[in-house]
């Protein structure tokens, strides 16, 4: 098969029959009849896979995995992966933000440059001012962090060659973060401008994206771990200082100590902060006992539009 075409569904009955129309436009004309759409229900509460089955009734080249719950957007679209089939694979948005005909823009770049992957890129983060800035905070802080530079308001849509894919699916891990698995791939990678529109409100709030920060950075990377060893470090220092001056101000001035403030203070500081860095390491250990137990990612519960495809679970 030439080419996929991947998304996920959450709250997207309004959007499918106009995306499915439009993916099948912009694939014919790129792969003829060889080609397939795989959309993948991420446990959505509304009419989402109903209105999907209904469109795999009649177009033979639909294939709808209906998970067996909601397991987040990227464990959906790493499932969708799985089950393509194409020489070409196309992740995209179901919502229609991102436009199905971008893959023509990613099909010339890849045939112009001869790159692995052709990804979006915004030249304008969409949404409110409070959106934009929150959402360049966490990219700040989150490439400080995992000490990756990786591409500024990239969106997810992008045309992928198989053997990207096929080494990208070698990541097993259950606690998962795709933009930095698609970093982390390497390959060559060339961004592509577009203009994502607004469909609909975000789902990501500020404390969504603090709390996707913090699971993410301790799934990616081990330095929050270094952070609390150096800081333990400079505190001690600090401390052993401080400890010197005490002694020598007692032993050659006899000058009493200054009072309870600044011992409480110290004391209500160093525990705050012992707490939080034992609770730094809890989440460490807590990745740990997840990835041990190897449990599968997501499961799939049925696959509608394809026989060949009947795995019950996805590990």
């Amino acid at each position: 098969m030439k080419l996929s075409i991947v998304a996920s569904l959450y709250q997207s009955a309004s959007y499918i029959p106009e995306f499915v129309r439009r993916c099948t436009d912009v694939a014919r004309r790129h792969s003829g009849d060889d080609y397939e759409i795989v959309l993948v229900n991420d446990g959505s509460p509304d009419q989402s896979l109903e209105v999907a089955v209904q469109q795999s009734e009649v177009d033979r080249h639909l294939v709808v995995v209906d998970l067996s719950r909601n397991f987040g957007h990227h464990k959906a679209m790493m499932t969708g992966l799985k089950y393509a089939m194409g020489d070409y694979v196309f992740l995209i948005d179901s919502d229609l933000e991102e436009e199905p005909e971008w893959l023509d823009l990613f099909w010339e770049k890849q045939s112009t440059s001869g790159c692995d992957v052709a990804f979006g890129v915004q030249t304008v983060r969409k949404g409110s001012c409070f959106e934009r800035l929150t959402g360049l905070l966490y990219y700040r802080v989150f490439c400080a962090l995992i000490g990756v530079t990786l591409p500024e308001s990239v969106v997810t849509a992008r045309l992928m060659t198989r053997r990207f894919v096929n080494v990208l699916l070698q990541h097993d891990e259950r606690e998962m973060f795709l933009g930095g698995l698609f970093s982390l791939v390497g390959f060559a990678q060339e961004s592509v401008i577009v203009k994502k529109h607004s469909t609909s409100e975000t789902t990501y709030t500020f404390r969504r994206k603090v709390s996707l920060l913090v699971n993410t950075v301790t799934s990616f990377s081990n330095v929050p771990l270094m952070a609390i060893f150096y800081f333990g470090l400079l505190v001690s220092l600090v401390s052993s200082g401080y400890i010197s001056y005490m002694v020598l101000n007692w032993v050659f001035f006899a000058a009493p100590p200054s009072g309870w403030t600044s011992v409480m203070a110290s004391i209500w500081l160093l525990g705050g902060l012992i707490i939080s860095f034992l609770g730094v390491i809890g989440i460490y250990l807590s990745k740990v006992f997840i990835e041990t137990k190897r449990r599968p990612y997501t499961i799939a519960r049925k696959i509608y539009g394809r026989s060949e495809k009947s795995d019950s679970s996805t590990d």
